[in-house]
């Protein structure tokens, strides 16, 4: 078809569309409706633009705009392939209009961004040429339990965001989905929309710009539900008072509040909410004031301890360390407590950095720029997988002190309902129980006793070779690398020493045994189920020495191989 041809069937689908509209009809009522009631003897002076902004007022030319951009999605692109030339900034759309599925019985926000301006900082960088690596900004969104990335782009002056999203805002009610949230409910919906900028520089290292949580609410109180912001962003940590450019945003409800609600209601209700936040803040001040004095009386020692209470974000804002920590389920991402570990090991370590050099700062950022960034800190690495372990049912915490040398350091740590506790190194995916040291100690100990009680009961003394004990232990090692990895090593050594430890007309006798658990008394039972292990825990001789050592070795999952070994030397009484 010929471009002519092509122009007069888009022109006579627009005419179809204006008389099935009745556009012309709606002129002539609002144009008469503001000649007498708005302008009354002024109507002489009344001009093009005066009419204009009257149709918008009334939704006439947001109507008649949507019924063409649908036409334009579904007709011009079979009708002409001339490029449509460039608009100013205030009038640009997005460049596609996706079809998304949506829920009639809910309330969306349609969410535009429409470019941005004022980026001072990248003012002298020159245009990419095509195909060209360049630095890159991308937009982050969160919004109660939905997130978004936009497309990256061009790191600018005046950066071309132009991409689009639709926000669910009443998906948690799940008891209510038949009903159509209506302006009151809206309104009560506090929670912002939180976005994250993040540079990606050409070597693929990404930075974090700024981070903005935007308040939305204030479309409920728009004609139309329709309105358009200047979100000017701010820098992070000590640049968090320095702005580092402005998006222009435009938000629509989608559908449309059948009456909007009153702006001095809206206003009244978000003011309400910050005395309320502030309110909230101090008592929780005055609590953590008194909860520190009770602490501190309890013993001195109490005030060289780590406790933290509160904690600067990103922005510099301090909050209460409970904020950062909440259960998190990851749906079918992650599908075990260790895979978690394992994904919270592979984000990036980075520490927060210090203008002009110095010590670590301290900054733990809300989990939005953590993820953004695909690193953080070690508390940024802790609070998220404290929050994947509880979303996995886990009863998890975050632990504040110190590592080598006195190095303040953050970990993850798990209490069972049987009393183990579990210790998670968020930045290395590794964990074991509170200590396979001190857990060999304690179980080791427990036999001794269980060892004592029993030969005395036989009316037999028992002395114990603490030598011989340590000698054990590189045979036990050696039985777990041999179960492990199927070779055999480090026995002759074991045997070479044994040699030397038992005397000339002494007598050694061993037993290892391996077991799945902890418990020393049932450890205890099965080994005097042996006939071999119940000869050398009850033997009988001059010089008798016993001895037994007990070695825990940790795995995933919680799970750990438990090796025992009882021996005893002694001259045989013939």
């Amino acid at each position: 078809m010929a471009v002519p041809e092509k122009v007069t069937e888009l022109k006579h689908i627009i005419q179809e569309q204006f008389h099935k509209m009745d556009v012309h009809g709606k002129v002539r009522e609002v144009l008469a409706e503001t000649i007498g009631d708005e302008f009354g003897h002024e109507s002489h002076y009344l001009s093009e633009e005066d009419l204009m902004e009257a149709l918008r007022r009334r939704g006439i030319v947001d109507d008649v705009m949507k019924e063409l951009r649908f036409l334009e999605d579904g007709h011009s692109r079979d009708l002409t392939s001339t490029p449509k030339p460039t608009t100013s900034f205030m009038d640009k759309r997005p460049r596609t209009y996706k079809k998304t599925n949506i829920d009639p019985s809910r309330r969306y926000l349609h969410l535009q961004v429409l470019g941005g301006k004022a980026f001072l900082e990248h003012l002298q960088e020159a245009v990419p040429l095509p195909g060209q690596v360049c630095s890159t900004f991308t937009l982050h969104l969160h919004f109660r339990n939905q997130r978004f990335r936009f497309k990256p782009v061009p790191c600018a002056c005046e950066p071309d965001f132009q991409d689009e999203i639709l926000l669910e805002l009443h998906k948690d009610s799940l008891g209510e989905g038949s009903r159509m949230a209506d302006g009151t409910t809206l309104l009560s919906i506090s929670d912002p929309v939180q976005i994250v900028l993040i540079k990606t520089d050409i070597s693929g290292e990404t930075t974090l710009v700024a981070s903005h949580f935007m308040e939305w609410r204030s479309v409920l109180g728009v004609y139309r539900g329709a309105t358009n912001l200047a979100v000017e962003l701010q820098g992070v940590g000590a640049e968090c008072k320095v702005s580092v450019g402005i998006l222009n945003v435009k938000l629509e409800l989608y559908p449309h509040l059948q009456e909007a609600l009153s702006p001095e209601i809206v206003s009244a209700q978000l003011t309400l909410e910050r005395q309320r936040t502030a309110e909230k803040e101090r008592l929780f001040l005055v609590y953590t004031k008194q909860w520190w004095r009770e602490y501190l009386q309890i013993r001195p020692s109490h005030s060289s301890r780590l406790v933290k209470i509160f904690a600067q974000d990103e922005n510099w804002v301090n909050r209460p360390v409970c904020c950062y920590v909440r259960p998190l389920r990851a749906g079918r991402l992650l599908d075990t407590p260790r895979q978690a570990a394992r994904f919270v090991n592979v984000l990036g370590y980075e520490k927060a950095t210090v203008v002009g050099g110095g010590s670590k700062q301290e900054q733990w950022c809300t989990l939005l720029p953590f993820l953004a960034r695909n690193k953080g800190d070690c508390e940024d690495h802790c609070n998220l997988l404290c929050s994947l372990l509880l979303g996995f049912g886990l009863e998890a915490y975050v632990c504040v002190g110190t590592k080598g040398k006195g190095v303040a350091h953050t970990w993850v740590m798990t209490c069972a309902t049987d009393g183990a506790i579990t210790f998670w190194e968020s930045l290395t995916g590794q964990s074991s129980l509170i200590d396979a040291a001190t857990e060999s100690n304690e179980i080791e100990l427990q036999l001794r006793v269980l060892v004592s009680e029993h030969r005395k009961d036989l009316g037999l003394s028992t002395v114990w070779d603490d030598q011989l004990s340590y000698l054990l232990s590189p045979a036990l090692a050696a039985y777990e690398i041999e179960r492990s990895t199927g070779i055999s090593a480090g026995n002759e050594e074991f045997q070479d020493a044994i040699r030397r430890a038992v005397p000339d007309g002494h007598t050694y006798k061993g037993f290892p045994i391996y077991f799945l658990h902890r418990n020393a008394r049932r450890v205890f039972a099965t080994c005097m189920r042996s006939p071999f292990c119940e000869e050398i825990i009850s033997c009988r001789g001059d010089q008798m020495r016993t001895a037994v050592r007990a070695r825990i070795f940790t795995y995933p999952e919680s799970a750990c191989a438990v090796w025992i070994m009882f021996a005893c030397k002694y001259r045989s009484v013939l």
